[in-house]
């Protein structure tokens, strides 16, 4: 799926990293947990949570994630946002909850990370 479907999906206002809507992501992820990330995210996931701080950017950056969309409205402060710049990360916001912003990808096909037991 395009990032740009992700964006019209959730109504999502884009932060930075605009120039990256045309990129195609293989996979969902929810989750505000962030050492579930790095456990069972790889590339190609769009991250939805609602952690606003700077563990988030670095989580990113150590699992190859380049889009994440805040939930709940939750907006990030600058300094988070310029982190994002210089790791060449998109992001953006939605205020639909983390349970219907996933519903809507899922719903639209977008499939969920599978956990191998």
């Amino acid at each position: 799926m395009k990032v740009i479907e992700i964006k019209e999906l959730l109504s999502a206002e884009v932060l930075c990293g605009e120039e990256f809507l045309e990129n195609e992501v293989s996979y969902g992820f929810s989750s505000d947990l962030m050492s579930d990330v790095l456990v069972y995210v790889k590339g190609k996931t769009v991250l939805l949570t609602g952690l606003t701080n700077n563990q988030v950017i670095r989580t990113a950056e150590m699992a190859d994630l380049n889009v994440i969309v805040f939930v709940r409205g939750k907006k990030p402060d600058q300094e988070l946002i310029d982190m994002a710049i210089e790791n060449n990360i998109l992001l953006m916001l939605t205020k639909d909850t983390m349970y219907t912003a996933a519903g809507k990808l899922y719903g639209k096909g977008l499939q969920g990370i599978r956990i191998e037991a």
